[in-house]
C-alpha cells in the first residue's frame, strides 16, 4: 500500500460495540483512540457501572443465548449455560480485550465530553479531562440503553417512582417487602423485573400496567434455546414469519388462556419479548393487569379504562432515548421520536467520516453486531470499500426501513430493528458492492487524513 496515509479514528466507548471496533481497528493496523467512561470495559453489562450506564439488574440473564452472542474469533466458555448472567458476559468481554492486547489501548475514566466537525472536516474532540484532540474518523460506540425514558404521568405520586435503570434487585434501591408495586411496560426488563417481585413474600401485590397486550415468547423450544435454530435464507420472509407465526399460537396458544391482555398485533410485529416464568406467574395469579395510566393522586393509579388502585411503588420499565450528549448538531443526533435514518445502520448520509456502530436492536443479539459492521468499516477506512452517492444511500435507507419495520407497529421501540442473520447477509453483499465502486476509483481512501498516520506506522 505504499506511503498511502490511514485516518486516525476516535472510538467513543468500550462496551460490546466499542471493543469490537477497536479490535478491528487494530487488526487492520488503522490508528485510533479508545476512550471509556467507566473504570473497566463492558457498557451496560458491568453491573453497578460507575459512570451510570448499565441496565443490568442483579438477576438478569442476558435472553440470547451462547450459542449466537460469541464473538467469531473467541468462543464462550463451554460451560456456560445456554442463557448465561450479567456477570459471565461481564467477564467475557473483560477476557475479550485482555486476550487480543486491547486494554492498554483503552483510555479509561475519560468522558467524551463534546464532539464537533472543524471546516476542514475533520473532527475535534473535547474530553472530560479537559484535553482537546483531533480526529478523521468518529465511531460512535455509546450503546443505547443508558438514558431512561420517563413517562410523563399528571398529577402527584405519593410513592416512590423509579425507572427500571434504577432497580437493583427487590430490596435496592427501595426495599420492595409487602409494597403495592406496579411495573409499567412488558419489554423484556419489565417481565423480569414483574416476574421477580410478583413472588408472594415480596410485593403484597403486583400490578403490571401495559398500554398493550404481547405475545410473550419462550426462551426454549424443544428443550433447545429458541434462537438457536435460524430459518433458512431460501425460504421467502413472508412464509417464514408465517409458519413462525403459527408456531407460536400452536405451541402456547392464547395469551388470555394466561390471564394476559389480548394483543392488538400479529406474533413479531413487536420486538420480542422473552420469558419462561412470566407466564406461568400470571397464570398463576401472582400478578394481575391494568391498561396505560391515565394519571396519579397521592397513592391513587388511574388507568385509562376509568379503574383506579392504591400504590406504593411504580417501576417503570419504559425503554430509553437513544442519546449522543456529545454531539450539538441536531442532524448527527435522533428526534423525538428516536429516529435517527442511517445508511446500513452505520452512515448519515453526506457525513463521510462518522459511522455509528451496534446502533440497532437485532433479532436475537446485539452483542456481537457491531462486530459484524466493522468488517465494512475497516474496508472503508482503508479504501477498499466506497459508500455510494447521497441520493442512492437515501434510497436504500427507505428501502431498508420497509424492509426491517414494515412488520412493526410504530412506536420508538420500533424505529431501529433490524434481523441479525439477513442483516449480516445484506451487509457482506454491500462490502462486495462497495469493493467495485472503489475499484472504478482506484481502491483510495475518500477520506482527507489531516491527523493521520502512514500505512504500517500504528499508533
Amino acid at each position: 500500500m505504499g506511503s498511502r496515509q490511514l485516518p486516525k479514528v476516535c472510538v467513543i466507548g468500550a462496551g460490546p460495540s466499542g471493543i469490537a471496533t477497536a479490535k478491528r481497528l487494530q487488526d487492520n493496523g488503522i490508528p485510533f483512540d479508545c476512550f471509556e467512561a467507566s473504570d473497566d470495559v463492558g457498557g451496560t453489562w458491568y453491573y453497578r457501572n460507575p459512570n451510570g450506564m448499565s441496565a443490568c439488574y442483579q438477576s438478569l440473564h442476558i435472553d440470547t443465548s451462547k450459542w449466537r452472542l460469541a464473538f467469531e474469533d473467541f468462543p464462550v466458555p463451554a460451560d456456560w449455560p445456554d442463557f448465561p448472567h450479567h456477570s459471565q458476559l461481564h467477564q467475557y468481554l473483560r477476557d475479550y480485550v485482555d486476550y487480543f492486547g486491547l486494554r492498554e489501548k483503552i483510555e479509561f475514566s475519560t468522558k467524551v465530553e463534546h464532539v464537533r466537525r472543524r471546516p476542514d472536516g475533520t473532527w475535534s474532540v473535547t474530553l472530560s479531562t479537559g484535553e482537546e484532540r483531533s480526529y478523521d474518523f468518529v465511531a460512535v460506540c455509546n450503546g443505547h440503553h443508558w438514558d431512561p425514558r420517563l413517562p410523563d404521568y399528571p398529577g402527584e405520586f405519593a410513592g416512590e417512582l423509579i425507572h427500571s435503570h434504577a432497580y437493583n434487585d427487590p430490596f435496592d434501591p427501595i426495599d420492595m417487602r409487602g409494597k403495592r408495586v406496579i411495573v409499567v411496560g412488558m419489554g423484556n426488563s419489565g417481565l423480569d423485573i414483574a416476574s421477580e417481585l410478583s413472588q408472594r413474600f415480596l410485593a403484597s401485590r403486583l400490578t403490571v400496567s401495559t398500554r398493550r397486550g404481547i405475545w410473550v415468547l419462550p426462551k426454549y423450544i424443544g428443550g433447545v434455546a429458541g434462537d438457536k435454530s435460524v430459518v433458512p435464507p431460501w425460504i421467502p420472509k413472508k412464509v417464514s414469519l408465517k409458519l413462525m407465526r403459527r408456531f407460536i399460537r400452536k405451541n402456547i396458544g392464547s395469551m388470555t388462556g394466561y390471564g394476559l391482555p389480548e394483543p392488538d398485533h400479529q406474533p413479531f410485529e413487536a420486538h420480542p419479548s422473552a420469558s419462561n416464568e412470566f407466564l406461568g406467574r400470571a397464570g398463576a395469579g401472582d400478578m394481575d393487569f391494568k391498561p396505560a395510566i391515565a394519571r396519579l393522586d397521592g397513592h391513587t393509579v388511574h388507568f385509562v379504562d376509568g379503574t383506579s388502585i392504591e400504590a406504593d411503588v411504580i417501576v417503570c420499565a419504559t425503554g430509553y432515548h437513544i442519546s449522543f450528549p456529545f454531539f450539538d448538531d441536531a442532524d448527527l443526533v435522533p428526534d423525538a421520536q428516536n429516529r435517527l435514518p442511517l445508511y446500513k445502520r452505520m452512515f448519515v448520509p453526506g457525513v463521510e467520516n462518522l459511522a455509528y456502530m451496534g446502533l440497532a436492536q437485532p433479532m436475537p443479539t446485539l452483542v456481537n453486531f457491531a462486530e459484524q459492521q466493522s468488517k465494512l468499516l475497516v474496508a472503508y477506512l482503508t479504501g477498499a470499500y466506497a459508500l455510494p452517492p447521497v441520493a442512492a444511500m437515501r434510497e436504500t435507507i427507505a428501502a431498508d426501513e420497509r424492509t426491517y419495520l414494515g412488520r412493526y407497529y410504530d412506536s420508538p421501540r420500533h424505529t431501529i430493528q433490524v434481523e441479525f442473520d439477513p442483516y449480516v447477509r445484506d451487509l457482506n453483499k454491500e462490502i462486495a458492492r462497495g469493493a467495485k465502486r472503489a475499484k472504478s476509483r482506484g481502491a483510495t481512501s475518500p477520506l482527507r487524513a489531516a491527523t493521520a498516520t502512514p500505512v504500517g506506522a500504528g499508533r
